[in-house]
């Protein structure tokens, strides 16, 4: 069966929630969604209010305190808040991943092992049964190991280790300086790895598919190898498409895959919004020409315009209001939509950060000659 590239976009939009916003819970929402980038604090809040109806900040605040929903370093080795019943299969399937980056390096330079990564992880967990800063994991690392590997060994361990970001601060649940609160959750179970990753698949599917090989691989950073093997796994699970350039595309029998021409209303999308980075291939939903002006060389990922399934510009708060930068003409009526749904976000900022991403501001001065409006 073919599947075209418009028809791969709303499926994508679909899974996402962003053809109609739904009245779900936050962790209903987030089990739908996946998995919600979280390097910068606001962007799950802003992530969530662009998918669910009638978005309240205060109830991903109370999902985040009683760690319904949980905050950590999992697939790409970047931050993401994923619904709790999520985080320990995710853990266990990107857990080569954390070894394999976080255990050499500072942490092999300060003379250290995987080996002894076995002995302090435990020890680690242990102290972290409460929520512990930074400051307080190196000063541990230092009493156990000395000064001059505690830098080296909390850089590998705050990572590989099952560690939760704790609520620490206003507007945005976490502020500045991190907060570590043990995962609780045990070692990896004989052959979990792979179990583990192919559950990850499925569930990848389920919000972002369908998906190449090579999409999959990006959204966890696994090998392509691993992919296919758990793929082969879950034969009868999975069922195949063609996609528009020829290649295999993996997806959830009875899957959501609306027609092309469903209707996709405009979006404010977060910095690091997932769509933006789930795929390999990420013209489904950023036209090429514009992709290295939404992500930039060091890995800022910008605030975006999306206008018909796709990204179309990006936005910033400005003047109390939203400056829209229009990479297209667009047509009145979509200007409209964005001045809808600028309204709404405006709302949401002014009650906790007006100003929100203004460090990433100098992006603009590099944007090429477009429409600006303020809405």
């Amino acid at each position: 069966m073919m599947i075209t590239a418009r028809e791969l976009n709303r499926a994508t939009l679909s899974r996402q929630l962003l053809l109609e916003r739904e009245p779900l819970t936050v962790p209903d929402g987030m089990r739908r969604v996946v998995a919600l980038q979280a390097q910068h604090p606001a962007s799950p809040y802003v992530a969530l209010w662009n998918r669910l109806t009638g978005f309240a900040p205060a109830e991903l605040d109370a999902a985040f305190a009683r760690r319904s929903v949980v905050k950590a370093t999992l697939m790409r080795i970047t931050l993401h808040a994923v619904h709790a019943e999520d985080y320990p299969v995710f853990r266990a399937a990107v857990q080569p991943l954390l070894y394999a980056s976080r255990l050499g390096s500072r942490f092999a330079a300060a003379g250290l092992t995987p080996a002894d990564a076995d002995e302090l992880v435990p020890e680690l967990l242990a102290f972290a049964c409460q929520p512990r800063t930074s400051a307080e994991m190196q000063a541990w690392a230092e009493k156990r190991l000395g000064a001059e590997k505690k830098d080296g060994a909390w850089w590998g361990l705050k990572a590989y280790a099952p560690l939760h970001h704790a609520p620490t601060d206003a507007p945005w649940s976490f502020g500045p300086r991190p907060s570590f609160v043990a995962a609780g959750t045990g070692p990896v179970p004989e052959d979990g790895e792979h179990q583990a990753l192919r559950a990850l698949i499925l569930r990848y599917l389920a919000g972002f598919g369908p998906a190449s090989v090579a999409d999959m691989a990006q959204f966890a950073l696994v090998q392509r190898t691993h992919v296919r093997t758990a793929l082969r796994a879950l034969d009868g699970a999975v069922e195949q498409f063609q996609g528009p350039d020829g290649e295999t595309l993996f997806d959830l029998p009875g899957a959501s895959r609306p027609s092309a021409e469903t209707p996709a209303p405009p979006r404010l999308m977060a910095m690091w919004d997932s769509i933006l980075l789930a795929y390999a291939d990420r013209s489904r939903v950023i036209p090429p020409a514009y992709r290295p002006l939404v992500i930039r060389r060091n890995g800022d990922v910008l605030p975006t315009l999306l206008v018909d399934g796709h990204v179309a510009g990006v936005w910033r708060p400005a003047g109390g209001g939203i400056e829209a930068t229009a990479f297209q003409p667009l047509a009145p009526a979509v200007w409209d939509g964005l001045a809808e749904e600028a309204q709404s976000l405006t709302a949401l900022l002014s009650d906790r950060e007006a100003a929100v991403y203004s460090r990433y501001h100098h992006w603009w001065g590099k944007l090429p000659e477009a429409e600006v409006r303020m809405l």
